[in-house]
């Protein structure tokens, strides 16, 4: 022992020799070390078991906003809006608040349980009250249709700790058709601007449960070039204080002449439709959507977050050469092979374009559209009017679906 200490003090700890020769001397230099050196020992020997990652639970409770709850102290305006709620809740027969990980979904389904089946999709700011003369239109013609408030719209709560990306929107549909009390396995998908691209890529990714698929208005191919400097600096994260884009988000969402939530153009685009004075449904022809959408920055607190988080991570600009190549190679796997896959049987979608949208451009989208699509990978329709028409023209937008189902280009 005599030994060892003395070797330990003939080292030099980068210390100085005087200062070695301290803490080999002293009474507590020993223990000190020989505690330094058990800790970093024990360290060592269970670093394997610190460093292993435990699997997390099955599910997690999602931080959400529920849609029907909201700040203890508004104005007395604001609350006689919020115990209406964004619209009138018993608007469509089948309604029921679907539970799930993420939070609740509103979601209506009705029309003859043997009936063609069709999943309506809205746009990004106004909830699926906007596709209510369509699904009427559905409806009257046999089909059975199901429409539901996308995650932090209408009724529907907002997660608040995942992107609004492709992953969260297609779980969404899946929810929703688990919900339904009969098998939802092979149907129609119609989406419209937001829901357009929504059901684009479900379409790329789940082909075998489509029967066709119809996109109005859709976002997916808007190019890049239409995004202004000002919307880039206020939707990229980490320019502006989040705190600052959500008030200013929050005000650019409120009714105002001209361009809409559902109209993300710049303020200098040529819109020829005051949008928010659009009447939402024929049955209450009081309720447009400039009310729907007061309405709904007072009752879904999430709204706000879901809508920059959309805009953010959705497939919605430029997926040009991404979701929208994929589906195209679905699309000619169904037209060229001797066995096609299962699942959209014609092999294209049906797209209806609004001779004056200001958001989807007519030429561009046609040329786009074709180029990645093929002439056989698309059937295109256009409508008068402006990005409004799946809610101004629901019922003919219908019709125009319908025929398509069957009809051969």
């Amino acid at each position: 022992m005599e030994n060892y200490l003395a070797s330990l003090r003939s080292l030099d700890l980068g210390l100085g020799r005087d200062w070695t020769e301290r803490i080999f001397t002293r009474p507590y230099g020993l223990t000190a070390v020989a505690a330094t050196v058990g800790c970093l020992s024990t360290y060592l020997y269970i670093r394997p078991a610190l460093s292993f990652t435990q699997p997390l639970p099955s599910s997690l409770p999602a931080k959400r906003y529920g849609s029907r709850h909201r700040k203890a102290v508004e104005v007395a305006a604001e609350a006689e809006e919020d115990e209406e709620g964004p619209y009138p809740e018993d608007i469509f027969p089948g309604g029921r608040s679907v539970d799930t990980p993420y939070g609740t979904i509103q979601v209506y389904e009705w029309g003859p349980e043997n009936g063609e089946q069709v999943l309506l999709m809205h746009g990004i700011g106004t909830p699926c009250v906007a596709l209510g003369n369509m699904a009427n239109r559905f409806v009257d013609c046999g089909c059975r249709v199901m429409l539901f408030d996308f995650f932090g719209r209408g009724y529907s709560d907002t997660p608040s700790d995942i992107p609004f990306d492709i992953r969260l929107y297609t779980s969404q549909i899946l929810c929703v058709l688990a919900s339904s009390p009969i098998p939802w396995y092979s149907f129609h998908i119609l989406g419209y601007s937001l829901g357009g691209a929504i059901a684009a890529a479900f379409a790329a990714y789940f082909p075998h449960r489509l029967l066709s698929v119809t996109l109005v208005c859709p976002g997916g191919l808007i190019r890049p070039s239409h995004i202004s400097l000002r919307s880039r600096l206020l939707y990229t994260k980490g320019v502006l204080p989040e705190g600052w884009v959500k008030w200013l988000i929050r005000r650019r969402l409120r009714p105002s002449p001209g361009p809409s939530a559902d109209v993300p153009v710049d303020d200098t685009a040529d819109v020829s439709v005051d949008f928010d004075q659009v009447v939402l449904s024929k049955d209450t022809s009081s309720l447009r959507v400039g009310d729907t959408m007061r309405r709904q920055l007072v009752s879904n607190p999430g709204l706000v977050d879901a809508y920059i988080s959309t805009i953010r991570n959705a497939p919605i600009y430029g997926q040009h050469d991404d979701l929208w190549r994929r589906l195209s190679a679905r699309l000619a796997e169904r037209r060229v092979s001797r066995e096609p896959p299962p699942g959209l049987p014609l092999g294209r979608v049906c797209l209806i374009l609004a001779e004056n949208d200001p958001v989807v451009v007519k030429d561009e989208w046609i040329q786009d559209s074709r180029h990645i699509l093929g002439e056989f990978g698309v059937e295109i329709h256009v409508l008068p009017g402006g990005h409004e028409i799946a809610i101004s023209r629901g019922e003919a937008v219908a019709d125009i679906a319908m025929r398509s189902w069957e009809e051969d280009l």
